[in-house]
């Protein structure tokens, strides 16, 4: 049974950072490119930034370019989104997804396995 369960979100000033975690298991985490979505509510989710399944390759939204860095350690079995420079309009909740199809990489329908996601809420 796949897993990806988040952590690391929670309440912070704007300016702040935050760093999210994502642990996977029943997959073979190495093989798949990963990504992290945000959703606040009544609005769709949205990309924010993915990596390829070695690392290689980062791609990330316009919103958050600069500010957010992704990274995964494949030993580990984890991917991060390390966040600075935290702006209120990053409010939302935070998933972690894994997928196969790379050309698909920056839309919610190219991942197979979706996190539960954490909040991140940033306060003014």
């Amino acid at each position: 049974q796949v897993q990806l369960v988040e952590s690391g979100g929670g309440l912070v000033q704007a300016g702040g950072s935050l760093r999210l975690s994502c642990a996977a298991s029943g997959l073979p985490f190495s093989s798949y490119a990963m990504g992290w979505f945000r959703q606040a509510p009544g609005k769709e989710r949205e990309f924010v930034a993915a990596i390829s399944w070695s690392g290689a390759s980062t791609y990330y939204a316009d919103s958050v370019k600069g500010r957010f860095t992704i990274s995964r350690d494949n030993a580990r079995n984890t991917v991060y989104l390390q966040m600075n420079s935290l702006k209120p309009e990053d409010t939302a909740g935070y998933y972690c997804a894994a997928g196969k199809r790379t050309m698909q990489i920056r839309i919610p329908g190219g991942y197979d396995y979706w996190g539960q996601g954490t909040q991140v809420t940033v306060s003014s």
